[in-house]
């Protein structure tokens, strides 16, 4: 490709977002001028007096029509992506506490110079996740790579389609994984976080079973909960409940509205050797199975949420703005006095000032006094540039209930 090919021009704002160090150029008046260009293509990105700002990578059909690969000018060729790819598992070795894990992010896309791509470790398997069509024309070479740096038994690729909202009630039977190298992983593979075993599917769904960016938070959760009870909600395959029961809660009780993910939560229990039968599973609406267990006078030391960012059952809808603060309200009425409340979203364009605020509402709709002793994010091998604030995006607040208003004035 000549230079003069892969020369862009972009507008005073993308300079000064670039100049920033932000990954990304967002299609503008500015673009619609670029040449026509194909996707995955090398491009060099300049300002209006020819100063050149950065290497990326060309998506023409993408909003984010362009994401930057480095400050230099380079080519995403073996010795590019050998380096770059060692960076990522040498900070994995040194700063992510993975002695007792064998299923981590290996390749956080932006927090490794990899904007649009990740890459996770299963055991023995990777798994590719491709969140920009400008990676496709690369994957080949991707995973050569991988072959000989980790050498995997085998590599998948798990396709994000654009319409996951519209796709999430029908996901579970259907593979949107696909072996790209190697050999094929088992239906369910086991892997280890924490210390625990859990089942993963590398080819059905459109997740595989364990949230890798909770690892942190489950470990923090097992030192809290010894002697407690604990609730659950949105428990999905149960990786908080089996981290819970198996650092000795008296009793964990997961909500979850498919009875296809309650199974899978009680398969991962007996692949940890926890008996099923002291515990409880509920498949039902997590709104409408907390108005039932208050009536029936249930109360919890510990409640948990970790709800999807946008759900639709048969009789509800969720979302993170406005469902957090009626379900932080109804939880608080089965929690007793200084009992927890465990509250996460991985929605992205709701910062945690704003989702402090839902939370804020409902504790004042339940007339509860809740404060905030610990507020964590992502495990450590899902890094973020400072230049990033994206990359930020799980919330993860430890509450405690502290009586209602009326009480805390009387005293």
């Amino acid at each position: 490709m000549k230079i003069k090919e892969a020369v862009r021009i972009v507008g005073p704002e993308t300079v000064r977002m670039l100049e920033l160090g932000h990954p990304w150029v967002v299609a503008d008046a500015y673009t619609r001028k670029w040449p026509t260009g194909s996707t995955g293509q090398t491009i060099e990105l300049y300002d209006s007096q020819g100063r050149f700002l950065a290497t990326a990578l060309l998506d023409p059909e993408d909003r984010i029509i362009a994401r930057v690969l480095d400050r230099k000018r380079i080519q995403p060729d073996r010795t590019w992506l050998i380096k770059r790819l060692q960076c990522a598992i040498e900070l994995r070795s040194h700063h992510a506490g993975l002695n007792d894990s064998n299923a981590y992010r290996l390749v956080n896309a932006e927090g490794d110079g990899f904007p649009g791509l990740t890459i996770d470790r299963y055991a023995d398997y990777l798994m590719l996740q491709v969140y920009s069509p400008a990676w496709r024309p690369h994957l080949k070479l991707i995973t050569q790579v991988l072959q000989e740096l980790l050498l995997p038994l085998g590599i998948y690729e798990k396709s994000r389609p654009q319409k996951t909202r519209e796709l999430e009630a029908v996901s579970d039977s259907k593979s949107y994984g696909r072996l790209l190298a190697g050999k094929a992983a088992p239906k369910r593979l086991e892997v280890k976080e924490n210390g625990l075993n859990f089942l993963v599917s590398l080819e059905q769904g459109l997740n595989t079973g364990l949230f890798l960016d909770q690892r942190r938070n489950r470990r923090d959760l097992m030192q809290r909960v010894k002697g407690k009870r604990v609730l659950n909600l949105f428990a999905y395959t149960g990786a908080f409940s089996v981290a819970a029961a198996a650092a000795g809660a008296s009793q964990v009780t997961s909500v979850d509205t498919s009875a296809g993910y309650t199974d899978w939560a009680k398969d991962n229990f007996s692949a940890n050797r926890i008996n099923v039968r002291q515990h409880e599973f509920i498949v039902g609406d997590c709104l409408a199975v907390l108005a039932k267990l208050a009536q029936s006078g249930k109360c919890f030391d510990i409640i948990l949420m970790d709800p999807p960012s946008f759900s639709t059952t048969a009789k509800s809808r969720f979302t993170t703005r406005g469902g957090t603060s009626d379900l932080v309200a109804a939880s608080l009425e089965l929690l007793t006095d200084n009992g927890l409340l465990i509250t996460s979203s991985n929605h992205q364009k709701v910062d945690v000032a704003e989702y402090l605020k839902e939370l804020r509402r409902g504790a004042l709709q339940a007339n509860c006094d809740l404060r905030v002793v610990s507020l964590l994010g992502q495990a450590e091998d899902f890094p973020y540039p400072v230049t990033f604030p994206e990359g930020r995006y799980l919330k993860y607040a430890i509450c405690v209930k502290s009586g209602t208003f009326a009480e805390r004035r009387t005293r």
